[in-house]
């Protein structure tokens, strides 16, 4: 990804909290090597994202992010609390590489996050590995294919309300209008305010070349569903 800062991870760690019956709980994604490396990129745009191979497991945009999202340090990992409109979200990240190396790749990381919004430091002398749970024993709940999906919006007229992560097909599907998805709040949140917005999109309307520039991006996004 052009114009970009990338770290690999050794875990990623979302919190869930309990529903009726069922105490709260992180589901942890664990680096399996291969084309499958969790990752955490910074986009030159200001959106942070994780990955794991052609799974988008999270994305935040970092512009203002001052007024929704906290980021803590602990030795080699990062704890995020993001509360937006009325929702809130807590996650955490552990870099991977040996103990120099993942402390390297925080302190790295830490000072790209800083270009954006202020890092705290928790001081602890607890070894690296506790600061992100272990995953849990049972295997993650498998997601609703593509074709259940439409037959879904189909059935109830409504499109499918999105909770947790989303493949980079599903957003693009989104994106270009295949697929209707209703994604979570931190995926609606824009940090420019609308005077802002409208001004921005004027100016890409005058622009002669812009109507090629939304051709080219339509025309990656289809490639994205062929891989």
């Amino acid at each position: 990804m052009a114009n970009s800062c990338t770290w690999i991870l050794k875990r990623y760690g979302r919190f869930l909290p309990g529903s009726t019956g069922d105490g709260d709980k992180w589901k942890v994604f664990e680096a399996d090597g291969g084309k499958r490396e969790l990752v955490l990129t910074i986009v030159e745009s200001g959106h942070m994202l994780v990955s794991q191979g052609q799974e988008l497991l999270e994305g935040i945009s970092l512009i203002g992010a001052t007024e929704f999202l906290k980021v803590q340090r602990k030795t080699d990992s990062l704890l995020f609390r993001c509360a937006v409109k009325g929702e809130s979200r807590l996650m955490r990240m552990q870099f991977g590489g040996s103990k120099a190396e993942a402390l390297e790749k925080c302190s790295s990381a830490v000072v790209k996050l800083t270009e954006y919004l202020p890092v705290t430091t928790q001081d602890d002398t607890a070894s690296p590995s506790s600061c992100v749970p272990a995953p849990p024993n049972q295997p993650p709940t498998a997601t609703t294919t593509t074709e259940q999906t439409a037959q879904m919006e189909a059935v109830t007229g409504e499109p499918e309300t999105v909770h947790g992560s989303l493949s980079i097909q599903r957003l693009a599907q989104h994106f270009i209008g295949q697929q209707g998805l209703s994604l979570p709040l931190v995926y609606r949140h824009s940090p420019l305010p609308a005077g802002n917005l409208e001004a921005f999109l004027r100016a890409c309307l005058l622009d002669s070349s812009f109507p090629a520039f939304v051709e080219e991006v339509e025309s990656e996004m289809r490639k994205l569903l062929q891989d």
